[in-house]
């Protein structure tokens, strides 16, 4: 992944929970960080519909300020920005006004300055309606910002190629064919660190099966990280050779 650019690298993630910027894309938001890339991370809600953990680590009322502070420790671990939050409902994205939504991502888009944008794609990856509006709404902020002169030059999606989820069984991911794949990362350069920044998100870990699986399995779901490059347009992408 070159860094030459015209101005410092930045990147802005784009989720809809507290650890969807960990178990999907820590290694590659790490390793940016670690190759002087500003990396910000903007969460559309605290997770408070989310699990409290097993064993029961708080009460529902506690859940977002929890959740906010994983995410804020996770963020420390992968040496990135401190996240921004946008305060909206966890489990109700589907509710909320696109454009207001698109317009909140856009004032913070102008203000950053990124190249590249990340988010879910628009199936969710999982078919989360909450991943699925984010992914609208950055998008649309993508398209809408075509004309600005410091613009976004690229658009990445998260994404699961199929022969990973074939030899892991995750039926219930939506992966894509190997070959639409633009970007495969090796993130075993910061192992410790993505398993750390897992481990921040101690109310959801018991809801994740792969978290259960054997190491080697763990490995191959979290050793590389994957992403589709949606849109683009004429600039230096920094994440794409």
């Amino acid at each position: 992944m070159a860094l030459i650019t015209e101005r410092p690298p930045v990147l802005l993630a784009v989720f809809a929970h507290p650890d969807d910027e960990t178990f999907r894309c820590g290694g590659l938001l790490a390793l940016l960080a670690g190759r002087g890339v500003q990396v910000n991370v903007l969460t559309a809600t605290r997770g408070e519909a989310g699990s409290c953990g097993e064993p029961q680590l708080c009460n529902a009322e506690e859940l977002a300020e929890m959740r906010e502070r994983e995410l804020q420790c996770a963020c420390d671990v992968l040496g990135i920005e401190p996240p921004i939050f946008l305060d909206y409902s966890d489990g109700k994205l589907g509710e909320v006004d696109e454009e207001e939504a698109a317009a909140r991502i856009k004032a913070v888009t102008r203000e950053l300055r990124p190249q590249v944008l990340l988010t879910w794609p628009a199936d969710g990856l999982s078919g989360h309606p909450d991943h699925q509006a984010v992914s609208r709404w950055t998008s649309r902020v993508f398209e809408e910002m075509a004309n600005e002169v410091e613009a976004p030059i690229a658009l990445y999606h998260l994404a699961v190629p199929r022969s990973v989820a074939n030899a892991l069984g995750l039926t219930e991911l939506h992966a894509i064919a190997d070959k639409e794949i633009s970007l495969t990362v090796d993130v075993m350069p910061v192992w410790k660190q993505k398993q750390d920044a897992i481990c921040c998100h101690r109310t959801q870990t018991s809801g994740s099966p792969i978290l259960a699986a054997s190491e080697e399995k763990q490995r191959i779901f979290f050793g590389e990280e994957h992403f589709r490059r949606a849109c683009a347009r004429e600039g230096n992408d920094f994440l794409f050779a």
